[in-house]
């Protein structure tokens, strides 16, 4: 793999860099970065490094990577790609808007990310082939595991939502052999297209209702080992109502909202509120985040300095908003 020379001051985790600062890239050792746009809120840097740090202590070999985020919008992404390749980068992490526009420029494409139709994660061989996968999937699953003991394989799951974290959460529910997926949304189109998009994995039982119409048979079959996954935007901002009403539901049943900041969002008072187990998305962000560093890496990574990294820059944020 090709590297570069060190020249200047190395730019920090927190530091937002742009295409143009690829132009005169120097740094001697093996780069990773997340590209998106924006890339403010971006907490990868931080919490990859934590873990290349912890790696370092052990082998030698990593005290040279670092991960840098750079603010790349849609249009630059091509161009961008190609200089991210011949600079030697090892990978790169994308988020919106690039999970899906990048497909177009890769060489190969994994085949859960292809069954997506998004993919987060690139890795550039020594060929200049340009590898894909989407790492959320799998992310979520051991965050549920992790956080509720919660098998994939023959469980009840309702998920909420129909964009690409849904679409991403599905494909790895169905894929594991989930017993029941009920998906609901607020506009029946899109919800329908992510049926669609479904229809190849579609051996197990999936039903889709609307978000202000929930069916009877839905709620009259929750129960303590149903898992309520929100893969909605709602709850993003603190005043947010919850997508879903627990208040009509037994005592029992884990929550899972993807959104980690807020810690706590309305959809996760509710399900306290009403008896159930409840978790936020910092565990999906960062074992999707492990799955990344594991295959750029092919070692295993370890994910406290994650936790611990994640937890630190987020409490920050709270304190100097």
């Amino acid at each position: 793999m090709n590297s570069t020379k060190l020249t200047g001051k190395l730019p920090g985790s927190d530091a937002i860099l742009v295409p143009e600062d690829l132009r005169n890239w120097s740094f001697p050792g093996s780069c990773l970065a997340v590209l998106g746009h924006p890339i403010g809120h971006s907490i990868s840097p931080q919490i990859h490094n934590a873990a290349l740090g912890e790696m370092s202590r052990h082998n030698v070999d990593f005290r040279d990577w670092r991960y840098f985020r750079f603010d790349v919008s849609s249009g630059q992404l091509k161009e961008c790609l190609a200089m991210f390749s011949k600079l030697g980068f090892r990978g790169l992490n994308l988020t919106i808007p690039h999970k899906v526009e990048a497909l177009e420029a890769l060489d190969w494409i994994d085949s859960e990310a292809a069954e997506i139709g998004a993919v987060n994660t690139l890795v550039f061989r020594e060929n200049g082939r340009c590898e894909g996968y989407n790492t959320d999937g799998q992310g979520l699953e051991r965050a549920l595991k992790e956080n509720f003991g919660f098998p994939l394989r023959g469980g009840k799951i309702i998920l909420l939502g129909a964009g690409g974290a849904a679409r991403a959460a599905a494909t790895r529910f169905l894929r594991e052999g989930c017993s029941e997926l009920w998906i609901g949304n607020r506009s029946s189109e899109r919800m329908e297209s992510l049926i669609k998009a479904l229809a190849p994995n579609k051996e197990q039982k999936v039903q889709s209702f609307l978000l202000d119409n929930v069916p009877p048979n839905l709620l009259l079959s929750f129960g303590p080992s149903t898992l309520v996954v929100n893969a909605t935007s709602l709850g993003l901002a603190r005043e947010d109502d919850s997508p879903f009403d627990f208040s009509q539901f037994p005592e029992g049943g884990m929550a899972y909202d993807m959104i980690y900041n807020p810690a706590e969002t309305t959809f996760l008072r509710n399900a306290r509120t009403n008896g159930l187990q409840v978790s936020n998305g910092l565990s999906m962000l960062v074992h999707q985040a492990a799955r990344s560093l594991r295959i750029w890496t092919g070692s295993e990574v370890p994910v406290e300095p994650m936790f611990a990294a994640a937890k630190e820059v987020l409490e920050e944020r709270v304190n100097t908003a």
